[in-house]
């Protein structure tokens, strides 16, 4: 079964399929659905959740005793598997084609892969797992169509604007959803619910000094220490998203893949989702920091 992520809201309300697969050429809009499931998961009774990336050198039989290892008290689980290269390999590919047939009522299985390109979507596990319970492809509105997405993240928050206020944003941003999600937060934050006027839009766009997630990839990618500390600054004090900011920070620790820096966005992971303590753009900091040092002592 195929859904578009506007859709995904009102399946939810419905008892869940066995099993999800997430996948596009969108960060958030994967992120957002991912956390909706996960949500979903939650309120239906779900109550265990175990995350698995399945690496270069995952071994797969463990994504089968995950989903076997049940609490004793008969509590369902949500199994969380993530696929950060989108090519699990032959071995990979065969082992998730017999993982489709154990599926059970005790389990919900959530697996989250990057932007598949055409090949990979006619792949036979794509299309077993397709199959097997809801495919949600997660692509970036087109630029055609970005006015009326921005319309429909400003409703959510009990805001509206005319035609050209959303032309500006949308003309702003360049097609760039982060960058958009958070032009929509910060208009949110600051005008209250109702109509906001195209003055008050060209306001807050042009005269707010803006960060974007991208810039933190970009200075990463860099290993610009400086340029990538002022770049989480500005994030915090806009109050960026925690999620988008780890997102960027885990994509490169996995490009790079450095063992330790996968590990510590883990633990970071753990802490936006209330399951640690701590100081949260500190350990971002941290994190920044050791992926931007020399490559051979990170």
């Amino acid at each position: 079964m195929q859904l578009r992520p506007d859709q995904l809201g009102a399946h939810l309300e419905r008892p869940l399929a066995p099993l999800y697969l997430l996948h596009g050429d969108e960060p958030l809009l994967v992120i957002e659905a991912g956390d909706a499931i996960r949500l979903a998961a939650r309120r239906q009774g779900f109550t265990q959740r175990e995350v698995i990336v399945a690496g270069s050198n995952f071994r797969w039989d463990d994504l089968f005793l995950a989903a076997s290892n049940l609490s004793l008290f008969g509590e369902t689980k949500l199994i969380d598997l993530r696929i950060p290269s989108g090519k699990p390999g032959r071995e990979g590919s065969e082992a998730l084609q017999r993982y489709i047939k154990t599926l059970c009522p005790e389990t919900v299985t959530l697996i989250t892969l990057p932007e598949l390109d055409w090949q990979a979507k006619k792949a036979a596990w794509v299309t077993a797992l397709s199959q097997a319970g809801v495919a949600i492809e997660c692509n970036a509105p087109s630029l055609v169509r970005l006015p009326q997405w921005l319309a429909e993240r400003l409703a959510r928050q009990q805001q509206a604007t005319t035609r050209a206020g959303l032309e500006f944003i949308a003309a702003h941003v360049e097609g760039n959803l982060l960058a958009a999600h958070q032009e929509i937060q910060k208009l949110g934050l600051l005008y209250p619910a109702g109509e906001i006027s195209l003055a008050q839009i060209e306001a807050a766009v042009l005269n707010v000094a803006r960060y974007d997630v991208s810039d933190l990839r970009d200075a990463l990618k860099a290993r610009d220490t400086v340029r990538a500390v002022r770049t989480l600054e500005g994030l915090q004090a806009e109050g960026a998203a925690p999620p988008l900011v780890l997102w960027a920070l885990a994509n490169e620790a996995r490009t790079a893949q450095i063992r330790p820096a996968l590990l510590h966005a883990a633990k970071i992971d753990r802490m936006i989702k209330g399951l640690a303590t701590g100081d949260l753009w500190n350990e971002f900091l941290q994190l920044a920091l050791r992926l931007t040092r020399p490559r051979e002592t990170s």
